[in-house]
């Protein structure tokens, strides 16, 4: 598949999140690695947490792409259970944040779309609030991508269980393959020129049109 035509007009950075405990040669560093390849190669900026595992996966997928990355930081000093930047992760530009909050927030700002793989309680605290900031800016929110057939049956268990809305199952898809991450950004591109909805911008203070 020719990447490049599927390279969406209006969104250029895509963020990448999962779990920071990956490493080589499992399945899921592998699929981050050909997701960010794929990013790359069709002309997207990844962005990640800059720390290890999906993280790293994502920026040396990106690179082996020929692309750039930015990397948002977090330096911690009393978190003795947070993972912190990887010295590995060679990502090309660098967001330094104080705080865990923050710098979750920053990544929230930086990335125009949201790709989210399987991963730990910081994963989930990141897909929370990726979900909850579209569900709240319904109409000018920033989507989600769930790589992985998993997130089915996760899904299925908040429609069961959970008191959900009927927009938030609007502003998410879930895919199993790079090229359905690409058709994913590129549909969101098509309902933004069909008027269905629009970016807006996350700033320190929160958010702007």
């Amino acid at each position: 598949m020719d990447t490049n035509l599927l390279k969406a007009k209006t969104i250029e950075q895509v963020a990448i999140f999962g779990f920071a405990d990956s490493k080589e040669g499992e399945p899921i560093y592998e699929e981050v690695f050909e997701v960010a390849k794929a990013l790359a190669q069709a002309g997207y900026i990844v962005v990640d947490g800059g720390g290890p595992g999906v993280m790293r996966a994502a920026t040396e997928g990106a690179k082996q792409g020929r692309g750039k990355v930015v990397g948002v930081t977090f330096y911690p000093e009393d978190e003795m259970n947070y993972e912190g930047r990887d010295p590995k992760n060679l990502f090309d530009e660098e967001i330094k944040t104080a705080n865990y909050v923050e710098r979750t927030l920053s990544l929230m700002k930086e990335g125009q779309i949201y790709v989210i793989f399987n991963g730990g309680t910081g994963t989930i605290s990141e897909f929370g609030m990726a979900w909850g900031l579209a569900r709240l800016y319904f109409g000018h929110h920033k989507p989600l991508i769930l790589y992985g057939k998993f997130w089915e049956k996760i899904i299925a268990s908040f429609k069961e269980n959970m008191l959900l809305r009927p927009e938030e199952l609007e502003v998410y898809k879930i895919v199993e393959t790079p090229e359905g991450v690409l058709e994913a950004i590129k549909n969101f591109e098509e309902e933004l020129e069909r008027g269905e909805h629009q970016h807006i911008k996350i700033t320190r203070n929160g958010f702007q049109n």
